[in-house]
């Protein structure tokens, strides 16, 4: 029985505890010029925080490989390497205070140049034609262009530069974005993928896009480094749902992910929908974790669980009982950086914390010992 506490090792990486933080997107890139799509000091003190506040794993949000591939003008992106660089300082800090770096790429694809979800007065956002698998619109969205097979397969040499880059800036752990509706996620699910070549149709054909981004990223991505792919476990339409609209399914995602781990994956984080806006989703806690449990034990490949996880009991439960290997935490993290601190007082774990705040801690670590 495993601890939230107890370390995990994922080829050559060792993560001190199962508690990671989950990608958020900050929209807080430099917009334009030279420093387009670079990490800016609000990165430096959104991950350095939850560093010291006692995470494993933090996660960068997601980054794009193609600059069409942003959400935004403000997303970060990894399509050159002054971008790489500009993490130098926040991989360095995370590492200094025992927390693993990773960082997640991604295509929006139709979801792409849809700006900030607030809107700040003091830019206008410029927009850009988005692709996907097919013209079909997301919601409101204007319809996407279709993509040629030879786009696709410059899209797949993109993700794996972004992943060299990833490396060469010294990134722990990379994890791609099939999840959430976003230009993978499009491939993968018939909701939003209609097209009758050989990235269409079948099963086969709607994953080959995720295993030729796959397999291009593990030509670059070193082999003692850790790779992990988002995944949205059901579309929550039909086989899943009453909905009679076809979606991505469990079962499909349980067939993915073998064969994923045969191609080096080494973690699935385990999401739910994101491609259909109208879907109807039964958020509750918990309510993704038996999809990382059917997955972990159908597959046989390490998962981490997400959604809703806010108390430290549930969190331990769900590692404890095998239903996950990990447990990635976003909103509860957001306003509670030393969530894992309070973790382990809570569960009578060792506290991690810098020596420069051990007077703040005193009354924890007392607290801990007694428990």
């Amino acid at each position: 029985m495993k601890s939230l506490f107890d370390p995990i090792t994922l080829r050559g990486l060792t993560i001190n505890n199962r508690i990671w933080m989950s990608p958020m997107m900050q929209f807080s890139s430099t917009p334009n010029g030279p420093d387009t799509g670079t990490a800016t000091d609000w990165h430096f003190q959104h991950l350095a925080a939850r560093a010291i506040g006692g995470v494993g794993l933090a996660m960068v949000e997601a980054t794009a490989v193609d600059p069409e591939g942003r959400s935004s003008e403000y997303d970060l992106g990894l399509w050159n390497d002054h971008q790489a660089r500009s993490h130098g300082r926040i991989i360095d800090f995370l590492h200094e205070h025992g927390t693993a770096v990773g960082i997640q790429l991604v295509h929006a694809g139709r979801k792409a140049s849809t700006g900030r979800p607030w809107n700040a007065g003091n830019h206008i956002e410029g927009q850009w034609d988005r692709v996907g698998p097919s013209s079909e619109s997301f919601g409101s969205l204007p319809a996407p262009r279709e993509l040629t097979t030879a786009e696709i397969s410059s899209l797949v040499e993109s993700f794996g530069a972004g992943a060299r880059r990833a490396h060469n800036a010294g990134f722990d752990v990379l994890e791609l974005h099939g999840a959430h509706g976003y230009l993978i996620h499009q491939f993968l699910s018939p909701f939003s993928n209609v097209r009758t070549d050989q990235y269409g149709g079948s099963l086969t054909n709607r994953m080959r896009f995720a295993i030729d981004v796959v397999d291009a990223v593990r030509r670059e991505w070193p082999g003692d480094k850790p790779l992990f792919f988002r995944v949205s476990a059901t579309d929550w339409l039909a086989g899943d749902t009453d909905d009679p609209r076809r979606g991505w399914t469990r079962e499909e995602t349980v067939l993915l992910a073998r064969i994923l781990g045969e191609h080096g994956v080494d973690l699935l984080d385990v999401s739910t929908g994101g491609i259909a806006p109208d879907a109807k989703i039964p958020v509750k806690p918990n309510y993704q974790v038996q999809f990382a449990e059917e997955i972990r034990r159908e597959a046989g490949i390490p998962t981490a669980a997400v959604g809703l996880i806010t108390e430290p009991g549930q969190a331990s439960e769900i590692v404890s009982s095998g239903s996950a290997d990990a447990v990635f935490l976003a909103r509860e993290l957001l306003h509670n950086p030393n969530w894992a601190q309070r973790a382990a007082a809570d569960l009578g774990e060792p506290i991690r914390f810098p020596q420069q705040y051990a007077r703040g801690f005193q009354r924890l670590v007392r607290a801990s010992a007694g428990a």
